[in-house]
């Protein structure tokens, strides 16, 4: 939100370029807690000494039309994997990368950024255990070190846009390359995987592994809880973590292009749950609860509990179906009824937390 100016208190613009040519000349130091020399009223520490550090992306994967996949390899999909090739615009500054094989990941062993194969082929991490305040540029960071590095390296390199980084860049966060820069347009072919094999290489496959690889990816496979990803629309994802079965499905909206108008475009989104709520159609099949909804990078991502002996084929059909009535609705610019107001309340208040 803007700050309020306070106009009987405004500084003149001259006052503004004397305070910068004193404390460029290397004038008296103001206190913290002193009077601004520039003439405001407030605290020296409150006004020009308060130092303003970068806000967290809230939509890092903006601008990619596999956004909503993106996010679920980051937040949701214990391990799965996903080719990917690099933007026409990079190959033609760097052609020496055009034959290099790109695998985007959810983890990698140690939690590593990224590790490069001794036959050059990269293993990119979309979940990382140091996050910065981009995980786009992180992502994009890791690939650029992969790409410099020797065949048969792991990337250890801390976060592109870690807080300490950003501050001594002179553009800050908008210097830094993302994968909408670095990445071709076209959307991501996810493959959900029930363990972390894909972590060897192809010539393993077969042979006998060291103690240590062994008892690592036997931890690594451990940890999976069962996943799918429905076919019949993109970025939902069938779960059995326990005795519960949910979906999870990262929706593909707001699309906006700008802050104002994606927020515009969420509200319609939550106005489309409510209709459908209050119609009694936003289900997934018989036996579901619409249990409530979270955000993961700047995207609503609605949760249903499912029936005990709900697999990801079961949800299929309903999934298509609800995504077919939320365009239809979508598309409605009459005012909510009262009871739809109710529904919406409902469907708001529904905050989960992820676990």
């Amino acid at each position: 939100m803007a700050r309020r100016a306070t106009p009987a208190r405004t500084r003149p613009a001259a006052a503004t370029g004397a305070l910068a040519a004193d404390s460029a000349a290397g004038g008296a130091a103001v206190g913290p807690r002193q009077a601004c020399p520039c003439g405001s009223g407030r605290r020296y520490k409150a006004c020009h000494g308060a130092k303003t550090r970068p806000a967290p992306v809230l939509r890092p994967f903006a601008g990619r039309v596999d956004e909503p996949d993106l996010v679920a390899l980051r937040e949701l999909v214990p391990s799965a994997t996903a080719p990917v090739a690099l933007h026409p615009d990079h190959l033609i500054k760097h052609p020496e990368h055009a034959d290099r094989t790109i695998i985007l990941g959810t983890m990698l062993p140690q939690a590593a950024p990224a590790l490069v194969r001794d036959t050059g082929e990269i293993l990119l991490a979309a979940q990382t255990l140091v996050p910065g305040l981009d995980p786009s540029a992180d992502i994009a960071g890791a690939l650029l070190a992969a790409l410099a590095a020797k065949p048969g390296s792991v990337v250890t390199d801390g976060p592109a846009s870690a807080l300490a980084t950003v501050e001594r860049l002179p553009e800050g966060l908008a210097g830094l390359p993302r994968l909408v820069d670095l990445l071709a347009p076209a959307p991501l072919a996810v493959s959900v995987h029930q363990g972390f094999d894909w972590w060897l290489p192809p010539a393993e496959e077969g042979q006998a592994l060291s103690s240590e690889v062994t008892m690592s990816l036997e931890r690594a496979n451990a940890s999976v809880v069962p996943t799918a990803r429905l076919r019949s629309v993109e970025a939902a994802y069938w779960t059995r973590p326990g005795d519960k079965v949910h979906l999870r499905w990262v929706l593909p909206y707001p699309a906006g292009t700008d802050a104002e108008s994606r927020a515009g475009a969420e509200e319609e989104l939550l106005d489309a749950l409510a209709r459908l709520a209050a119609a009694g159609r936003l289900t997934m099949g018989e036996g579901s609860r619409f249990a409530g909804s979270f955000r993961a990078d700047g995207l609503v991502v609605p949760v249903w509990d499912l029936a005990a002996d709900a697999d990801a084929d079961s949800c299929e059909e309903p999934a298509a179906a609800l995504r077919a009535a939320l365009d239809e609705v979508l598309a409605e610019r009459r005012p909510l009824t009262a009871d739809e107001r109710r529904a919406r309340a409902g469907v708001v208040g529904r905050t989960l937390t992820l676990r």
